[in-house]
């Protein structure tokens, strides 16, 4: 590789990982405005945000960094990428939501849901493939796993929790939820592999493989 690829390539990767955040904010956005349910840790966010009458990015954001904090105690180190996905997502989402009215006809709110999903496989595809390090929630896991869990056990654990909590004070559950679960896998498993920028094999995100763990690390946040 020549220097001038080399001092051209983390910029490459800087905009594919803030584009990732930027389009992940987004789908967040479009599944908020699809009305048919939202994944676990946005029915928390959703829920927080209803109970305190706050804009819902910035309770996305606000709980990434609460959830940034519990990697202390588990010795976990954040990268570029984290701190940038506590920041960037929960900001993109609000002004989505801002510019974007909620669509009543049933078509586009289909539409939405599907876009969304489809929106947040590919983006986290592009921003984990861009190298600079797990969301705040796949560090979490993989930090409660790598003291001897099982990678599954720690995430179906972890979404129950705060899909339950959400759920409780006002988050929205419904058929959009069990799609995002079902589909979001296999999306960001396909996108990681167009998207990882070294080529060759996919990075991995703490213990295992995110190839092989797609449907276990769900959107990678």
């Amino acid at each position: 590789m020549s220097a001038t690829r080399r001092r051209r390539f983390p910029t490459l990767r800087v905009l594919q990982l803030l584009g990732g955040l930027c389009g992940f904010g987004a789908g967040v956005a479009l599944l908020v405005r699809a009305r048919f349910g939202l994944d676990p840790w946005d029915v928390l966010s959703q829920g927080i945000a209803r109970e305190l009458h706050v804009e819902m990015g910035w309770v996305v954001d606000a709980v990434g960094a609460v959830v940034l904090m519990a990697w202390v105690p588990l010795r976990q180190r954040p990268g570029f990428g984290t701190l940038c996905n506590v920041v960037v997502i929960g900001l993109v989402a609000n002004a989505v939501l801002s510019a974007l009215p909620a669509p009543h006809s049933l078509v586009f709110r289909v539409a939405a849901l599907a876009g969304g999903i489809f929106l947040i496989g590919t983006s986290s595809g592009l921003y984990i493939g861009a190298g600079f390090g797990p969301g705040p929630r796949d560090g979490l896991m993989t930090g409660i796993a790598a003291r001897g869990h099982s990678i599954r056990v720690v995430r179906t654990a972890l979404e129950l929790s705060v899909l339950i909590v959400g759920w409780a004070i006002g988050g929205s559950v419904g058929v959009g939820t069990l799609l995002y679960a079902a589909t979001i896998g296999p999306i960001v498993h396909t996108s990681l592999r167009r998207f990882h920028h070294g080529g060759g094999d996919i990075p991995a995100v703490g213990t295992e493989a995110v190839g092989t763990q797609a449907a276990d690390l769900s959107a990678g946040r």
